[in-house]
């Protein structure tokens, strides 16, 4: 009798463990919705609550970008309070007591002068004059940072009033660390190369971002003349995950492609980018524009391809449940890179 009970645990388990084997986790965006329809929309960041939605946005007769919120479902679009000068890179801080963004209003200039692409092939951004402010609810707009060259992408600690992001104050694009007010200055990398777009895990204990680190003459000398010049190609970018202070780190992504605008799952075990490693074009020996949104699971590698659009996909960010992504992307363009904001659902399936 003791020798059935055994045999029947040892099925169980066998079988268990076979199932559990098996079963493999699939995640889609389904429920895909156009959020925004006039100018050109980009960079959304969910508010605290997941109830609306701060963007830049060239529209209305504007020259160049400013800051709007909208409703998730994308109605209700209003500016926030702003003047002269391009604003980019807003966000919600810790229960949406301020919005941090980023502007060339110190300039005292309505717009900056347009930006003009060497190399259409490639997905290019310049690095203007930009300062960090914070707005808080009374309106009331603060400087945080005053060095000459980009101050931007700034993004919000989870729990503490602490902000990381990128500055080209040092000479070199990396990654910075400061209070809410803007003291405590903390510079977090300091490889020869860019470091850029940074966001904290959930948990507040490590960070991920995108980098390149040029090694060889031709490398240095490129990424040198685009410092020079003010601005970032496509280069081969890549993925990396460090503990909060820059130390233990990893790298994600080795494809030789751009892996860019990577952000965290609200559980802490996935990151979600961008990428245009599935375009490689022959003609150019090069990778391509066409930019889809993959999914990485940080324990096993695995990695899951979210879009399948011939077009520029970027910046996904997740609602603070996990529920819903919301992203940029130049699909349904009424002409060529206008870009627009797209939410999804996103959901787990075996």
């Amino acid at each position: 009798m003791k020798k059935v009970i055994l045999i029947l645990l040892v099925s169980i388990f066998i079988s268990c463990s076979a199932q559990n084997k098996d079963t493999v986790l699939n995640f889609k965006l389904i429920n895909t919705k156009q959020l925004t329809e006039n100018g050109d929309n980009g960079e959304a960041y969910f508010s605290s609550d997941d109830s609306r939605l701060i963007f830049q946005s060239k529209r209305n007769g504007d020259g160049c970008d400013k800051i709007y919120t909208m409703t998730i479902d994308g109605e209700d679009i209003k500016p926030i309070p702003q003047t002269d000068g391009a604003y980019t890179c807003s966000y919600f801080s810790l229960n949406d007591e301020y919005i941090f963004f980023s502007s060339t209003m110190q300039d005292g200039v309505q717009c900056p002068l347009v930006y003009k692409d060497p190399n259409p092939r490639k997905y290019i951004w310049p690095l203007r004059n930009f300062d960090i402010y914070r707005l808080s609810k009374d309106n009331k707009i603060k400087n945080l940072t005053n060095s000459n060259g980009y101050d931007a992408e700034a993004t919000v600690h989870p729990y503490e009033k602490k902000i990381i992001f990128t500055s080209l104050r040092d000479g070199d694009i990396d990654l910075y660390e400061m209070d809410y007010d803007g003291n405590n200055l903390k510079r977090i990398t300091t490889e020869f190369g860019y470091d850029g777009g940074a966001f904290y895990s959930p948990d507040g204990n490590r960070i991920v971002w995108r980098g390149w680190y040029p090694k060889n003459e031709k490398e240095i000398i490129q990424w040198k003349n685009n410092i020079n010049k003010n601005y970032i190609e496509s280069v081969p970018l890549d993925i990396f995950v460090a503990d909060r202070d820059g130390t233990n780190k990893i790298q994600l992504t080795n494809n030789g492609a751009t892996n860019w605008s990577p952000s965290w799952h609200p559980s802490g075990k996935y990151i979600v980018f961008s990428s245009n490693k599935d375009d490689w074009l022959d003609e150019f020996d090069s990778y391509g524009p066409n930019f889809e949104l993959y999914l990485m699971d940080l324990e096993t590698g695995k990695l899951t391809r979210l879009t399948y659009n011939n077009t520029f996909d970027s910046f996904p960010v997740f609602s603070k449940d996990g529920n819903k992504i919301v992203y940029s992307s130049n699909r349904n363009a009424e002409n060529p890179r206008q870009t627009n904001i797209f939410i999804s659902d996103f959901i787990l399936t075996n």
